[in-house]
């Protein structure tokens, strides 16, 4: 997924009007996205990465791309790495970007993060939708869900928050996601696909799904705001 270039920047440019100066970024993985977020300036990025085999790629990214040292790399889980977090101050957003899915128990994940923001701090959410696209590659990935509109909304409600904004994602996405993860079963993602799909097809996604938001989506993109 370091190569989805366009499409994290898409994903971004819905967070932007949510993300504020102080952010979390959980499950940053070797840092591609923490490396966007660190284009929009904040003053501190906390991104936490929980596997021992990707957290010094995030470390060494980080050291290269953020001369200003704004960012900092934590290995573990969010509530883990809460006290480290509030060390530096209250964050203004946690960021989730394929990542809840991954969260077993993922509704007290949810009031951990309204725990930790501050008043009116948002939980910027991004995850896999449908369970009948739940496939081979979700599995492969450890995927414990694929969420419904529904079921995310009720879970970030009942942890204290408000939805701000919640939409489907990636209309175009859910043919080739199911013809290859659901009927043929594949449990490989090859660069070279992700890179077309990345130039050729992200760039036609966002202009359409612009004009006329998706009824469906391969994904759902949510704004969690907590009260102030």
């Amino acid at each position: 997924m370091s190569f989805m270039v366009n499409y994290h920047r898409w994903i971004l440019e819905i967070f932007r009007p949510y993300l504020g100066k102080r952010i979390v970024e959980v499950g940053a993985g070797s840092g591609s996205f923490s490396r966007l977020i660190l284009e929009t300036r904040p003053e501190h990025l906390d991104a936490i990465e929980p596997s021992i085999n990707m957290y010094p790629l995030l470390a060494a990214h980080l050291q290269d791309v953020d001369p200003n040292h704004v960012g900092r790399a934590h290995q573990g889980t969010l509530i883990g790495s809460i006290d480290a977090i509030r060390k530096s101050g209250t964050p203004d957003s946690v960021i989730y970007v394929n990542v809840l899915e991954h969260v077993e128990d993922d509704e007290n994940e949810l009031v951990e993060i309204h725990s930790l923001l501050r008043p009116r701090g948002h939980a910027l959410i991004f995850v896999p939708a449908n369970p009948w696209l739940m496939g081979s590659m979700d599995h492969e990935l450890g995927h414990f869900r694929r969420y419904t509109m529904k079921e995310l909304r009720r879970k970030c409600e009942a942890a204290g928050f408000t939805v701000r904004l919640a939409s489907h994602f990636d209309f175009l996405g859910i043919v080739p996601w199911w013809l290859k993860y659901c009927l043929f079963k594949s449990k490989t993602m090859e660069p070279g696909a992700v890179r077309f799909y990345d130039r050729c097809v992200v760039p036609a996604s966002r202009f359409l799904e612009g004009l006329i938001p998706p009824p469906i989506g391969k994904n759902i993109v949510l704004v969690a705001g907590k009260a102030g």
